[in-house]
């Protein structure tokens, strides 16, 4: 049963709560000096290394910016934030290690990640074991928090100790099938997936949509995210009248399929999710990139007052790389876990329980209970532990930059 006398806490992410200057080293992830305060470790889960490494390093970078604010402003009196940050190389088993290192820290309360819905699965399980709180900035498929039998309206939360700040591909999908559709008015498609859970999870849902709506889907096939010859594929694509491509998958492996696919001769675009709306795929497909569509989570962030303290500080601090898709639902996962940290602290005369166990439970409620105005807008979780901000966006290359069309909320 939670316990209702945790408080719900309401909190204004402002630019005053915000700016700070540029300190330390970019490789320091302490978040801040002790000054003998209580230490507080948030975990963070993420590819660090590898081909989808520029996305972790947003993450990990933006986790740590929320850290260094919430010390530099003493957010929760008596305790000063540190990340513990871990590379998971987008494999399922690196990550259940990383939850285990993080799970055995004992100065660990919460963390974020992963940013791969199938490195999630057993990472949920090891923190669900130990009741402690796991909230993810990127993980879109549904059934992580609402069950294997989503789709047929039977939803169960397999754990409660897993959020995420990022809305699921059940609206994602959908939301890029009605733009291509209605608005675009394209009616035939090729459907690729890589056959990860994100990637093939992503794709089914834009082609069932897109199928109610009278589409026709011409052809399938699915890729091998590792490859990079794509010839056969872009052949099929090719020689199959297709008005565009959807792709279910990430970045690494869909530029170079959209550049091959231009190549040869269906100029037609691609389109994909979140894992394509990335600088990266515009640097990998280069010229072959223009016209192409990717749908991401929320709103454009310099499209939000709540956003722009975070995009200054972010550039202030000097990372060597850009927050990238997920920065600003990194920021605000471990903005949530401040958030609980404080209403624990203060349901319990101002300081966190003695018993690291007993603190870790008490967060976990109180993530459930959290609300306030982030980075990414508004910032709470629904009984499935999902964002309650259904915002979407879409965006399409031009002039070698993903550039907004559409933003709003999937209407079924």
């Amino acid at each position: 049963m939670r316990q209702r006398s945790l408080l719900i806490i309401t909190t204004a992410v402002t630019a005053g709560a915000l700016t700070l200057t540029a300190c330390g080293s970019r490789d320091d992830s302490a978040g801040g000096g002790d000054d003998g305060n209580t230490t507080v470790v948030i975990g963070v889960d993420a590819p660090l290394s590898g081909k989808l490494s520029a996305l972790g390093q947003g993450i990990k970078n933006s986790a740590e910016l929320a850290t260094k604010t919430a010390n530099k402003n003493k957010e929760v009196d008596g305790v000063t934030f540190k990340i513990l940050a871990l590379d998971d190389v987008a494999q399922p088993g690196t990550g259940q290690q990383n939850a285990n290192r993080i799970i055995d820290n004992k100065q660990a309360i919460a963390s974020i990640g992963p940013l791969n819905s199938n490195v999630a699965p057993p990472m949920q399980k090891a923190f669900d074991n130990a009741d402690m709180a796991l909230i993810s900035p990127a993980n879109t498929a549904p059934e992580l928090t609402q069950g294997k039998d989503w789709r047929s309206g039977k939803k169960v939360r397999p754990f409660k100790t897993y959020f995420r700040t990022s809305t699921t591909d059940a609206v994602q999908g959908p939301y890029a099938a009605q733009y291509m559709y209605e608005e675009k008015k394209l009616k035939k498609v090729f459907v690729i997936d890589d056959k990860k859970t994100y990637g093939a999870g992503l794709a089914g849902t834009f082609k069932d949509e897109f199928v109610k709506l009278g589409g026709k889907v011409v052809g399938t096939d699915h890729v091998n995210p590792e490859d990079t010859d794509f010839s056969a594929i872009a052949t099929k694509v090719s020689n199959s009248d297709a008005d565009f491509v959807y792709y279910g998958g990430e970045y690494p492996a869909g530029a170079p399929l959209s550049d091959q696919i231009k190549k040869a001769g269906a100029k037609i675009p691609v389109v994909g999710g979140d894992a394509l709306f990335s600088g990266e795929y515009i640097k990998l497909a280069k010229k072959n990139a223009e016209g192409d569509f990717a749908s991401s989570v929320g709103a454009p962030l310099e499209t939000l007052d709540t956003a722009k303290a975070f995009m200054k500080d972010y550039e202030a601090a000097g990372y060597d790389l850009p927050y990238e898709a997920y920065g600003g639902y990194a920021y605000d996962s471990v903005w949530a876990i401040i958030q609980a940290v404080k209403a624990v602290a203060e349901n319990n005369d101002g300081k966190l329980p003695e018993d690291m166990d007993k603190a870790r439970s008490e967060v976990v409620k109180a993530v459930q209970d959290v609300s306030f105005e982030g980075v990414s807008g508004a910032v709470a979780f629904d009984e499935y532990g999902d964002t309650t901000n259904k915002q979407l966006s879409l965006y399409q290359v031009k002039d070698g930059k993903h550039t907004v069309v559409k933003t709003g909320e999937y209407q079924d």
